[in-house]
């Protein structure tokens, strides 16, 4: 059983920047890719993007891309999320997961191990 622990979010003004973590206890990080997901109140999970084991590989959803940096530290068994130029759109639940699913799957239900969840709400 692996658990994912998030740390970081919160309350900031658009345009502004935060970052989250999410460490795995697992001696096996590097088997899994991590993703990130985040959830808006009233709407469906979203795919935020990912990052594959060796963290030399990423993928970013459109509506992130060139403000969120996605990075692993295999020797901590941490993956982050740096987000800059907030939105009050990236308000929401935000969510890391793990699976052994090559491709940077897009379906939750590909996903072994999901965190707690970590808010972050952007003011306008």
């Amino acid at each position: 059983q692996v658990q994912l622990v998030e740390s970081g979010g919160g309350l900031v003004q658009a345009g502004g920047s935060l970052r989250l973590s999410c460490a795995a206890s697992t001696p096996t990080f590097t088997r899994y890719a991590m993703a990130w997901f985040r959830q808006a109140p009233g709407k469906e999970r979203e795919f935020v993007g990912g990052i594959n084991w060796s963290g030399d590989s990423t993928l970013y959803a459109d509506s992130v891309k060139g403000r969120f940096t996605f990075s692993r530290d295999n020797a901590k068994n941490t993956v982050y999320l740096q987000m800059n130029s907030l939105k009050p759109e990236d308000t929401g639940v935000y969510y890391c997961a793990a699976t052994e699913v090559l491709g940077f799957p897009r379906r939750t239900f590909l996903y072994d191990y999901w965190g707690q969840g970590a808010q972050v709400t952007v003011s306008s």
